[in-house]
């Protein structure tokens, strides 16, 4: 063999590496926005687990308000027509702003207790709201896994490759769950 061929053989070999080396970091770009993909996929459903949990319970929990608070009609029908809307909704989106308007109506309901000493007593209130309020932290623990997911991916595809690997792998930026800036402040309820 000549030294020219040789030479040839030696590039071609370097070549053939290098391409390897490039088509297996891109198969791993690939598949780690696929994976931070469906993280976000996974921790939202986490999120609508515990949001489906604090559905089920307020129903018994209104129930029980109601027999203590019977002119509190406009706030049961506010909880229900955001219940509504939470099911209605199609979207991570739509799910999501349902269930702000919800946290922000529960938080007058439970203050409800304050202007009713027989609720606060009432032993089936206590254990609803207790569970209510188990379910509201779960929540919080959950809406900020799923927002470390989606902080996760979306810093990935403002990179310059990971906003390569994302668009080919049709994957798009996802949203936060965020309280809105009115819920943030402290729910005044009026007799």
């Amino acid at each position: 063999m000549s030294n020219a061929l040789k030479g040839v053989l030696i590039v071609f070999v370097v070549i053939a590496i290098l391409g390897f080396a490039v088509i297996g970091w891109g198969v791993s770009q690939y598949n780690k926005v696929i994976a931070m993909d469906e993280r976000v996929k996974a921790q939202w459903a986490q999120v609508e687990n515990q949001l489906k949990r604090r559905y089920d319970l307020i129903p018994n929990l209104v129930e029980t308000v109601k027999g203590y608070a019977k002119h509190e009609r406009e706030l049961f029908e506010k909880i229900a027509e955001a219940r509504t809307k939470y099911f209605q909704a199609k979207t991570v989106p739509d799910k999501i702003k349902a269930s702000r308007e919800l946290e922000g109506v529960l938080s007058r309901l439970l203050l409800l207790r304050e202007a009713y000493p027989e609720l606060k007593a009432n032993e089936s209130f206590l254990k609803l709201q207790d569970q209510l309020e188990g379910t509201e932290n779960r929540i919080a623990v959950e809406r900020r896994r799923y927002n470390e997911a989606v902080r996760e991916l979306n810093t990935y595809r403002r990179t310059v490759f990971g906003r390569f690997f994302a668009s080919l792998a049709g994957v798009s930026e996802a949203e936060y769950y965020e309280v809105p800036e009115a819920e943030k402040e402290t729910p005044k309820v009026k007799f």
